[in-house]
């Protein structure tokens, strides 16, 4: 059984590969009812983690809750072990990934619309995504929750590259000799993301990826919920947390049924029905829909215009609300195709993917780039070298290598992904640290315990060191660092938390 897996923000969608069709699972919760997702929520009932739509009735019983958990991964100094607080406890952040997606493979196996199929498939292929300019930790960290949980991750995809993929695969007569590029306008529950994508023959490239990592259907279910909460003189932060819970949850479902020929939409608060004037919502929404468009006029912009463009291919659940199609048809008449199954077109996209008969192939790159802060100066500055540009593309050939005599007793490696970088070379923009490595260049060093206590100093002669950064299939990178003369070395995979990745070192004479 080949899956493609879109673990959202708000729920987890799956489709898989049937004789080059690709039809999304039902699921079927406690009542027997089929719906077309895994709800991403966890709840804390009797001291035990609920996941799923067992979550969603034990929320429903008063107990705590947490929702849209999977904007954790994006902070930048997100790890394994990072506290997630449910209720009046604490657990790290990757029990709850594994646990809900562990729920996730028990309900394809045991209450799906393809249980029967999954029966035999003790550790099931899947092709997963990521935001497009998701960071390494975070990567990593959803391909290890998914392995984790029992699924065998066969390829890892940014959401709207996959999203291309479907395009492709329903819009091809919108792409020609003269009109072979793709723009994906990705909104989902807490991730916006807009690739440019390159399109001949099945082969498909992606251009440029901008995003905005706070920015998803999440944000205007909370704005609507203020409005509806201040309709009744309150303050949506100073409610009970359940109360809090279920208006935003009442707004989100208020959001989903409006149509475009919607006016109106009702929520209940307090035993109150509240009535918002939709073009007044879609007005105090404009910051955040304008957000969007400014990285995609960003993105069109800066990759040649909207002369080779074929369509601007609207995914994701918010994408939904009438005012976004609108909007963008205004800028970009007859450019705009909406996914007639705009939740589920990532989850088709990673299922064609999957699917080695379907003539489909990506070249993906980074979105995000690569480098390092080092001591110079005996540790008076820093200094920042930039290793993979943002525009790399992923593949397992990609290796970079550094080689020099060491002038530090000390190297201490400081490993950050940036959005951009000035005019100086210097990352700017969104920044994301996520791993720091020490490695002993004085051979004297080398049996010491705790080098963040070694004071840097300068030193003459110091060995020759190589350091050899290389990309695996899934944008991951590993770190090599090696005193030539001796062999000394040390291998990281720099996905992996700051923490576990002091603690993890070791040296191996070669």
């Amino acid at each position: 059984m080949h899956l493609g897996v879109d673990f959202g923000t708000t729920r987890t969608i799956v489709a898989y590969v049937d004789r080059g069709n690709y039809p999304v699972v039902s699921f079927f919760d406690s009542n027997g009812d089929a719906h077309d997702h895994v709800p991403a929520v966890v709840a804390l009932e009797h001291d035990r983690l609920r996941f799923g739509f067992a979550a969603v009735q034990a929320a429903a019983g008063g107990a705590p809750t947490l929702r849209s958990f999977k904007r954790l991964l994006a902070r930048g100094d997100v790890h394994a072990d990072s506290p997630v607080t449910i209720g009046a406890r604490s657990f790290p952040l990757m029990v709850i990934l594994t646990g809900y997606l562990r729920a996730v493979l028990e309900s394809l196996r045991t209450a799906s619309s393809i249980e029967d199929a999954m029966s035999g498939a003790v550790s099931p292929d899947a092709v997963i995504a990521v935001p497009a300019h998701a960071h390494t930790a975070q990567r990593f960290l959803t391909m290890e929750a998914f392995t984790q949980a029992g699924f065998t991750v066969t390829g890892v995809l940014n959401e709207p590259s996959a999203a291309g993929f479907e395009y492709t695969h329903r819009q091809s007569r919108t792409l020609n000799s003269r009109r072979t590029r793709v723009v994906v306008y990705d909104l989902g529950g807490g991730t916006f993301d807009a690739s440019l994508v390159a399109v001949r023959d099945g082969r498909h490239e992606v251009i440029e990826s901008l995003g905005v990592n706070d920015l998803g259907g999440d944000d205007f279910d909370l704005l609507l919920a203020r409005t509806a909460a201040h309709a009744t003189q309150r303050v949506l932060e100073e409610m009970q947390p359940r109360a809090r819970t279920e208006l935003i949850d009442a707004c989100r479902a208020a959001k989903e049924q409006v149509t475009p020929q919607s006016r109106r939409l009702g929520v209940d608060v307090a035993g109150r029905h509240i009535t918002v004037a939709l073009e007044d919502f879609y007005q105090d929404a404009a910051p955040l829909i304008n957000q969007s468009l400014d990285t995609l006029e960003d993105l069109i912009s800066t990759t040649g215009g909207t002369g080779e463009l074929a369509g601007i291919y609207l995914v994701g659940g918010a994408s939904s609300l009438p005012a976004i199609p609108r909007v963008l048809r205004a800028r970009y008449p007859r450019r705009v195709h909406r996914s007639p199954y705009p939740t589920a077109s990532t989850a088709i996209g990673l299922a064609i993917a999957a699917d080695g008969e379907s003539g489909f192939s990506l070249a993906d790159r980074l979105s995000r780039g690569f480098g390092v802060f080092r001591e110079s100066e005996d540790g008076r500055r820093i200094a920042f070298d930039p290793i993979f540009d943002r525009s790399t593309r992923i593949s397992p050939d990609v290796v970079v290598e550094r080689q020099y005599r060491a002038a530090h007793n000390v190297g201490w490696f400081r490993y950050v992904e940036y959005s951009g970088v000035d005019q100086q070379a210097h990352p700017a923009g969104d920044l994301s640290p996520y791993a720091e490595v020490l490695f002993p260049f004085a051979a004297e060093l080398r049996e010491h315990h705790d080098l963040s206590r070694v004071r840097v100093e300068r030193c003459d002669n110091g060995p020759w060191i190589r350091e050899r950064y290389a990309l695996d299939s899934n944008g991951i990178v590993s770190v090599n660092i090696c005193d030539v003369d001796t062999g000394h070395q040390l291998d990281v995979v720099l996905a992996a938390d700051r923490t576990a990745t002091a603690r993890s070192r070791s040296y191996q004479e070669a």
